[in-house]
């Protein structure tokens, strides 16, 4: 397809445009993919290249709009970012296993063919940019610590779309080699929605080559530990439930793989209540993450707010009876006879916003509403607590959050997961007691035998 040599020299908001382009090293096709920043051209708007790692060109990372527009909101100074790499396969011929290569070669290769690219990096500029003959387009570089990637399936969900699971071996800061098997949604490929991790069944174990299994006695997404070492700030009530013979009872909002389900019961001895809006995912999660649904762990499909809402107008017109088992339990489940009624001990939402236009963010705009957050109250214990994962995508949604939740609840604490990108929030019913000491507290030593102590040291009050 001929395009005008103007075509480029202006910058249109979220303007997606894609060709091949013969490499002038190998001559064989390159794709060019140029995006536009969704936001307002700057003043002085920059503009930044990519080379697509190699054998990665079939990533939806790399090869859709949603992965390009996270890989260029994540620079949030670019204003237009082009991406060069060889054709990727189609679905039925794409690899499925990936190996990262690295050689001296190849760095050679790389920087060549930068250089070789600087005339047609330079003609897809805006105009002020080419004109500018001291004017070079920098490079970025795209680094994640998978060593080797294997298929595992690819299947569509009917609201998250296509997914897929895969296992990667990932670069480990120890000697011991580390395995994780992940689930990825197109929609926003740049994000992990779940991650576990699994061992070889043998002493070495390459992927691809030989069986591995689930370890799902440990959280190894950044944001999961933290949300389980929020259960701290109220152990002292905990354990007094488990003592009089009740376990305590969570309410899971998103559950992907499952992984914070599965933990909850396992290692804590939770009952756990889960609602994901895909019933696709919900199979990937019992299929390929170990979820066991059972008279511990049941899971419904369905709107986790609408959810939420629903439970809180039962009780705000005064019935804290059992409920239906497509919205929230069956008796059996909830246990009229425990104390806490039909109420929570703890709520716990893992919900992304599916607008990839902001970028990668947590939670949906709609947990926003004061309505969600009333509601979320009355449907905890006295003593419950409120706990959800967030990446903020400004400072002024944070501040926002934050105040919507004083409003409602009693306290306020947050936990940095310490990855630049994961907040937790701890929202109280009540004021919080001071914990009995750890040799007291059954549940406590528990707590910090399944994870970081170093999560529950960091929390602050807000």
């Amino acid at each position: 397809m001929a395009m005008d040599r103007t075509t480029f020299e202006t910058l249109i908001p979220s303007r997606f445009i894609t060709f091949t382009f013969p490499n002038p090293i190998s001559g064989q096709l390159l794709r060019v993919a140029v995006l536009d920043s969704p936001a307002p051209a700057a003043d002085s708007p920059r503009v930044a290249a990519m080379l697509v790692p190699r054998h990665r060109e079939h990533d939806w990372i790399f090869s859709t709009l949603a992965g390009h527009l996270q890989l260029l909101l994540a620079s949030p100074s670019i204003s237009r970012l082009i991406l060069a790499g060889g054709l990727p396969a189609s679905d039925q011929c794409s690899p499925v296993i990936y190996t990262r290569s690295v050689s001296a070669d190849m760095e050679s290769y790389l920087v060549k063919l930068q250089g070789e690219l600087m005339p047609l990096l330079l003609a897809l500029s805006p105009k002020s940019f080419a004109e500018n003959v001291t004017f070079e387009v920098p490079f970025l570089s795209y680094d994640d610590n998978v060593i080797r990637r294997v298929l595992v399936e690819k299947c569509v969900g009917s609201c998250v779309g296509e997914m897929l699971v895969e296992d990667v071996e990932i670069e480990s800061t120890h000697s011991k080699r580390e395995f994780r098997r992940r689930l990825r949604f197109k929609r926003m490929p740049n994000l992990i929605q779940t991650d576990v991790s699994i061992v070889p069944v043998v002493a070495s174990g390459i992927l691809g080559e030989v069986e591995f299994r689930l370890d799902l006695g440990v959280l190894v997404h950044p944001y999961l530990a933290p949300m389980v070492a929020s259960l701290c700030l109220i152990s002292s009530y905990l354990e007094e439930r488990i003592r009089t013979g009740f376990p305590p009872k969570a309410l899971c909002i998103g559950v992907g793989g499952g992984a914070l389900l599965s933990f909850l019961r396992t290692q804590l001895g939770f009952k756990v209540f889960g609602v994901e809006a895909d019933a696709n995912v919900l199979s990937v999660a019992e299929r390929c993450f170990g979820l066991e649904v059972g008279e511990t762990i049941r899971v419904v499909v369905g709107d986790g707010i609408d959810v939420i809402e629903k439970i809180g107008r039962r009780f705000m017109e005064g019935n804290s009876g059992s409920f239906d088992v497509h919205e929230v339990g069956n008796p059996c489940f909830m246990n009229d006879n425990d104390p806490c009624g039909t109420k929570f001990d703890v709520i716990m939402v893992d919900l992304d916003s599916s607008d990839v236009s902001n970028g990668v963010s947590a939670p949906p705009l709609d947990f926003v509403r004061k309505s969600v957050l009333l509601s979320a109250r009355l449907a905890l214990c006295k003593f419950g607590i409120f706990v959800i994962n967030v990446i903020p995508p400004n400072r002024s949604f944070y501040e926002t959050l934050i105040r919507e939740f004083q409003e409602v609840f009693h306290e306020l604490y947050e936990i940095d997961a310490g990855n630049g990108e994961n907040y937790v929030l701890i929202a109280t019913v009540s004021l919080i007691e001071s914990p009995l000491s750890v040799g007291e507290n059954a549940f406590l030593m528990k707590l910090k035998q399944s994870i970081s102590g170093a999560y529950m040291d960091s929390i602050r009050k807000i």
